[in-house]
């Protein structure tokens, strides 16, 4: 079970994460155990409870994937230049630098007006350029994520 803290911990990591990187890795297995990572700029962790959704639109592998295998492995790594230049230079992290979330994946539904919400909230600030219309228009169908549990990203010796 993820405590409260923890939790709290990991939603501001993962939203780190994406901040500096766009992004969060999804690695799935395919039927043969060959493993699969897949980019996802659009995951969503609920506040108060380990579940959450993503947005699922050009994944094909990921979906050929969780067909036979719901769970997956969510890594969310802070790649700010500024998060690990302090770091270096102080010999600590302020937070840890990354998570691993053990989840299941569930089925693919259409989004809710307050998924769809949240989506357009985070891409406001690109909105007006040609790839985000071409790539973040077409956004209505999620899955969602149960974690089950996490293991942090860390340097033992930082």
């Amino acid at each position: 079970m993820i405590s409260d803290s923890e939790w709290q911990q990991i939603r501001q990591i993962v939203a780190d994460a994406q901040r500096a990187a766009m992004h969060c890795s999804i690695a799935t297995v395919n039927s043969k155990g060959f493993p699969s990572i897949t980019p996802i700029g659009t995951v969503f962790l609920n506040q108060k409870t380990s579940i959450g959704f993503f947005f699922d639109t050009y994944s094909t592998t990921f979906t050929e994937n969780l067909q036979h295998q719901p769970l997956a492995c969510i890594q969310a790594v802070n790649t700010s230049k500024l998060f690990w230049l302090n770091a270096l230079l102080k010999g600590k992290f302020k937070r840890y630098p990354g998570v691993r979330l053990y989840a299941e994946i569930g089925p693919l539904r259409s989004a809710t007006s307050e998924e769809i919400q949240q989506v357009e909230s985070r891409i406001r600030v690109l909105k007006w350029t040609k790839g985000s219309q071409l790539i973040w228009s077409n956004f209505h169908h999620v899955r969602d994520i149960q974690i089950h549990s996490y293991r942090w990203v860390e340097y033992p010796n930082m």
